[in-house]
């Protein structure tokens, strides 16, 4: 019989984001993942089937997060302008406060290019946020805030490929007038 499991996979997930966040997945090795984790390899692996299968859980940790408050902050009630002028702009304070860390969606892009499953799970939180900046801007087009000659899947990608742009640029240490300058040269896009 299988021993019932002594440590909360929820929180552990939760440490190891930061830890991943921080170094990478190349750079975090399973030994200083269980000792964060105050839990033993077997135990690791048991729950989670390998370190990737832990920065699995992690990224799409990350990214539910990511898409749920991409949701929450377009449903302001702001015009849509507004409503992204704020939310890159939150970003740029995020980025700026730690540009070493950057997004975890880029770093994963980046670092772990050639694994297939991270690959896969970063095409997806792209396309659920692709798909929620669609339905954003379809609602400010019936609004009136949005030109009938564009197509929102067309803007939404526009802005997805954007806001990772945002990220990179903050972490190769760009200022804050050169990416308040991009967001408002993207944002006349929408005019």
């Amino acid at each position: 019989m299988a021993r019932p499991r002594e440590f909360d996979t929820d929180l552990a997930v939760e440490r190891a984001m930061a830890l991943f966040w921080r170094q990478g997945h190349h750079a975090t090795p399973v030994p200083q993942l269980t000792a964060l984790l105050g839990i033993g390899s077997g135990s690791l692996y048991a729950a989670f089937g390998s370190k990737d299968g832990l920065y699995a859980q992690v990224l799409k940790r990350y990214c539910e997060g990511l898409i749920a408050d991409l949701e929450h902050n377009l449903r302001t009630g702001s015009d849509i302008r507004t409503a992204l002028r704020c939310l890159m702009l939150a970003m740029v304070t995020a980025d700026a406060a730690d540009p070493q860390r950057g997004c975890l969606l880029v770093n994963a892009t980046t670092e772990r290019a050639a694994h297939d499953g991270t690959v896969e799970q970063v095409r997806t939180a792209m396309t659920a946020m692709e798909s929620v900046l669609t339905e954003t801007l379809e609602r400010a087009r019936v609004r009136g805030e949005l030109s009938s000659e564009h197509s929102p899947v067309e803007m939404a990608r526009f802005l997805t490929t954007f806001v990772q742009g945002i990220h990179v640029m903050s972490q190769a240490r760009a200022d804050r007038v050169f990416l308040e300058s991009a967001i408002t040269a993207a944002l006349r896009a929408l005019d």
